[in-house]
């Protein structure tokens, strides 16, 4: 039964039960960690023959040739770029290939444009003393902590079940020129596992900025993330921006990190002509390449596309459990409570639960004091500041299913004892 169709004395005798079994928690001095979207041992496992596919007896050549344990290539070997194109639906020639971290290629592009104009006649954005992003909530907090970190106001936009409220990214960005981008997370949104609809990409593509440099930090970090065999279809925003004749709008980014393996993956940058010419501007005076033989690794592995489905699809079977389990958790310990809602993606790494207001922050606490350890309360917000103090990013991804779902029981337990004491308080 809903917890406010209750008295008082029932919710205070719901809660000395909970309390109960929440203290048993507390005695089993349990250590789990939930705080970030790490693949578990057993996605890095189906990975390991990636290591024995580049050895002394290779070829270490791209197919025109070129020595790839040698200097040179900035922007990655061609055969990668083909590749990773058809991650994020752009054409070779658009793609720029980094280093292992797509969110370092972010950063670097961000601090580009601190420092030099992407378009003419504009200002570099140090310069703008007034400059502000915006940033769908709830959403990645590395992506806010980038823009934080130079110095950026972030304008909080609401999601919807088909992306960021368009009709306030369009006002804000027609009427206010210190506007200077927006991070996005269109496929399997990071927390709440949302794919932008055809309609929001076309949107965003036909956007009419106040300023000129106004860019579109499209981050597609789950392209190929199905967790669901009912996957998500995101409509290519670089060929609806060059329709609109926006060619200039998207900077779109990807890597393989959570594909291969964090921290030795292969990542990509995708732009315009006039966009690109600007950040290898850069990246020449900052690199003479990036790292080829791991180019050539992930080629020799996957071989194709169609290698990377494949690769993806055993993905897909170790994750999908671990999701199902944090949904059926929720579905049987909250569903009658009516005091949480939670997205059922179906891809990516997160799911995004909203528990009763005011209590997200208790939540993360009493889970702690319980041995379990989440991503911080607020976290999905610029600043770390929830307004409604209710939103919860959970990674189902890390721990095997048994220690899930001890964790999702706790984490139950303290959502329904927090909202009780709520209830009590009001």
């Amino acid at each position: 039964m809903s917890y406010s169709n209750l008295s008082k004395s029932e919710l205070t005798a719901e809660l000395a039960v909970l309390s109960e079994q929440y203290k048993g928690y507390v005695e089993k001095g349990l250590s789990l960690d939930m705080s970030r979207g790490k693949p578990c041992a057993e996605q890095l496992d189906i990975s390991l023959p990636m290591l024995d596919v580049l050895n002394s007896t290779t070829v270490c050549k791209s197919q025109a040739g070129v020595d790839l344990r040698n200097y040179g290539i900035l922007d990655g070997i061609p055969e990668c770029k083909e590749l990773m194109a058809q991650f994020i639906q752009v054409k070779p020639s658009q793609v720029m290939i980094g280093g292992n971290s797509s969110l370092n290629m972010m950063f670097d592009t961000i601090a580009c444009m601190m420092t030099t104009p992407i378009a003419e006649g504009c200002t570099p954005w140090f310069n703008v003393p007034d400059r502000k992003f915006l940033c769908p909530v709830p959403g990645y907090d590395r992506h806010f902590s980038v823009t934080g970190y130079f110095g950026f106001e972030m304008i909080p936009v609401p999601m919807t079940e088909n992306g960021p409220d368009m009709d306030v990214v369009e006002e804000l960005v027609a009427s206010d020129a210190s506007i200077k981008g927006i991070w996005c997370v269109p496929k399997y949104s990071n927390p709440q596992g949302i794919t932008y609809s055809d309609e929001t990409v076309r949107r965003f593509a036909n956007l009419k900025p106040a300023a000129k440099d106004f860019r579109i930090m499209w981050d597609d970090a789950y392209c190929v993330h199905d967790i669901s065999d009912e996957s998500d279809n995101l409509l290519s925003l670089m060929a609806e921006c060059e329709k609109a004749g926006n060619p200039d709008l998207p900077l779109i980014f990807c890597s393989t990190s959570k594909i291969s393996f964090p921290g030795a993956g292969v990542a990509a940058m995708a732009a315009s002509e006039n966009n690109m010419k600007v950040l290898k501007n850069r990246y020449t005076n900052q690199t003479i390449g990036f790292d080829k033989l791991n180019m050539l690794r992930h080629l020799l592995f996957f071989k194709n596309f169609d290698g990377v489905k494949a690769h993806m699809q055993k993905h897909k079977e170790i994750l999908r459990p671990r999701f199902e389990t944090v949904i059926s958790k929720f579905e049987e310990q909250l569903a009658d409570c009516g005091i949480a809602q939670w997205t059922t993606p179906r891809g990516g790494y997160f799911v995004s639960i909203n528990v009763y207001p005011g209590t997200a922050k208790a939540v993360e606490k009493m889970c702690k004091e319980a041995g379990l350890v989440l991503t911080s309360a607020g976290a999905t917000y610029p600043n770390g500041y929830d307004p409604e103090d209710s939103n919860i990013r959970i990674a189902p991804s890390f721990p095997p299913v048994e220690e899930l779902q001890v964790a999702m029981d706790i984490f139950c337990t303290c959502v329904r004892i927090c909202a009780i004491e709520k209830l009590l308080a009001q």
